[in-house]
């Protein structure tokens, strides 16, 4: 194997060259503890960066059994290390010519614990870190020994920094692992405990703002968890940790404006994810298969089953398998509930800033105006008990403009100056001595939920003379083919690298769609396939900036695509 010499040897022979010589330096090189291969070479220094990988022998590396033996401590000191990586190379990273010449980057995690393929370890597998290089060019003429400089020294002097245990705080790698161990006993105590969420004293809720989501650095409110709510969970190595349990059923979160109702729905929105330390959020913790609702005004919809909530639209349009290009904030929150439904969810969220207000309630008064026979819509008011009387599904449910759920609620959590207060007593003292007026509407319970079974040939990647082309905009917005997916209303999407695996996932879910196949059983093969094989089963290269999803934001992509077809539906109790 050519050493680092050797591509020293070779950058500064290609020095002044036009771009394309750099295609030589292609191949695997031993360096002094680990190997430097070269994956991808950019073919100009205006696309994207070339791909490169560092494999350390784990016996070199030094990192304690106990840190990377069990799955969760393991996914912890990955993450910590793609994002240390990142800092230090940031540090030589530089500018150095056209585009994005001497760049050095890492697709790290953000706050959120997530399984990415920029580090892997196992005992099985060397330490593995996946990272990018900007080879640089003035203009198209390779800079070779700059690139001599990058690759032979700088992103050696970043390994020894950032990859040796010897070099690292032994403390902070071991409260790394330990806090994500900690996160996920706690989530696995959900179940046991019956609740859907836990909130633990002391944690910072509010963020910096809605665009960065690093815990409020200026007075932040520590949670305190009201005394009936308080449950003790004892953890692996924090030991005993007290905050707000959250039973199953219907909650209510209310308050005034501006009291930490949203915030507090927010945390449980990302609560799905364990947190890095110091974001405030490390134990907080949801059920996994919660799944945020909203209305999305214009989306498409495909055959969905909506009849639970809308029935009877003029026209005569059968809402059993509703099909629309751009539905309605109503008929869209339908069609959100009932698709997260079919992929699994047990926890719906929802914040009624973010919902249709006449999908939600129709007061006595509106009842007496507009009759039933004349209102297509039952809100969910009438079917919040069904779903989870029957489904088991349960709610969470911000509400400040409509004491009527409180007829329907189990747990009323009222939020005075980001502090949460159980007022469950005094909202049911107040439905039983001020009894609504409105009449319950629909059917009792909730009915009938059918699988759908889409059609792969409606999934079409191609583009130009490509027969597949996937890529990804940020949070937003998955290309797939022509066809542009807007998954801007999806609020559980919190990395990028997310959205890059949910676009090759698609792949997939083309190849199992027969028509045949409900798609619960689609995204249950999808997932098998990732925990057999890895993230890097969804690409045939080999790639550093896929993060996990989970199965519903992948859902939510595949029918947020417009050419999809549903073939077949079939019910179940």
């Amino acid at each position: 194997m050519p050493n680092r010499n050797d591509l020293q040897r070779t950058l500064q022979r290609i020095d002044n060259k036009p771009y394309p010589a750099y295609k030589e330096i292609k191949g695997s090189y031993s360096f002094d503890g680990f190997t430097l291969i070269i994956d991808h070479v950019q073919g100009d220094p205006y696309a994207a960066p070339s791909r490169l990988r560092i494999r350390m022998p784990l016996e070199v590396a030094g990192f304690p059994e106990e840190l990377w033996a069990q799955r969760s401590r393991r996914e912890g000191v990955c993450s910590h290390l793609a994002r240390h990586f990142g800092r230090v190379a940031s540090r030589f990273a530089s500018r150095s010519g056209t585009g994005k010449s001497g760049m050095i980057g890492i697709d790290a995690p953000g706050q959120e614990v997530l399984p990415t393929t920029a580090c892997l370890l196992a005992d099985d597998h060397p330490l593995e870190l996946r990272f990018t290089v900007g080879l640089p060019a003035r203009g198209r003429t390779i800079l070779g020994n700059s690139a001599a400089r990058i690759l032979c020294a700088d992103v050696p002097e970043a390994v020894e920094q950032s990859l040796l245990y010897r070099n690292l705080d032994g403390e902070v790698i071991d409260h790394v692992a330990q806090v994500n161990e900690d996160a996920d006993a706690l989530r696995a105590h959900l179940g046991e405990r019956d609740l859907i969420a836990f909130v633990a004293d002391g944690a910072i809720l509010p963020r910096r703002s809605g665009i960065d989501p690093r815990p409020l650095e200026k007075a932040p409110i520590p949670f305190e968890s009201p005394a009936a709510l308080r449950v003790t969970i004892n953890l692996p190595h924090a030991g005993n940790v007290s905050g707000m349990g959250i039973p199953r059923g219907v909650t209510l979160i209310v308050g005034g404006g501006f009291h930490g109702k949203s915030t507090l729905l927010e945390a449980l929105e990302v609560g799905v994810y364990n947190h890095r330390p110091g974001d405030g959020r490390e134990q907080v913790v949801t059920d996994p298969s919660a799944v945020k609702i909203r209305a999305e005004d214009g989306r498409y919809v495909a055959g969905v089953d909506i009849s639970a909530f809308i029935a009877n639209l003029p026209g005569g349009q059968d809402t059993r398998f509703f099909s629309t290009l751009d539905a309605s904030g109503s008929t869209s929150q339908a069609a959100n509930i009932l698709e997260a439904i079919e992929a699994g969810c047990g926890l719906l969220l929802v914040d009624e800033d973010t919902s249709a207000t006449n999908f939600m309630i129709r007061d006595q008064r509106m009842q007496e105006l507009i009759a039933k026979e004349k209102e297509p819509i039952t809100p969910f008011i009438d079917k919040v008990r069904g779903l989870w009387e029957e489904k088991r599904i349960s709610t969470v449910l911000v509400m400040g403009g409509s004491g009527d759920y409180f007829e329907v609620a189990d747990t009323v959590i009222a939020m005075e100056n980001y502090r949460p207060r159980d007022v469950t007593g005094e909202a049911r003292a107040i439905a039983q001595r001020e009894r609504s007026e409105r009449r319950i509407e629909g059917r009792r319970g909730f009915g009938d939920i059918r699988d759908r079974a889409p059609k792969g040939e409606s999934l079409d990647p191609s583009r130009g003379k490509k027969s597949a082309s996937v890529k990804s905009r940020g949070l937003k917005a998955v290309l797939f083919g022509n066809d542009e997916i807007d998954v801007s209303g999806v609020a559980q999407i919190v990395h990028p690298g997310q959205l890059r695996a949910i676009g090759e996932a698609l792949l997939r879910v083309r190849e199992l769609a027969d028509g045949k196949r409900s798609l619960a059983q689609i995204l249950d093969e999808v997932e098998n396939k990732i925990d057999a094989h890895g993230l890097d089963s969804l690409v045939p290269w080999v790639a550093g900036d896929l993060c996990a999803f989970r199965r519903f934001e992948l859902a939510a992509a595949l029918n947020r695509l417009r050419t999809l077809e549903i073939a077949a539906g079939r019910e179940q109790p």
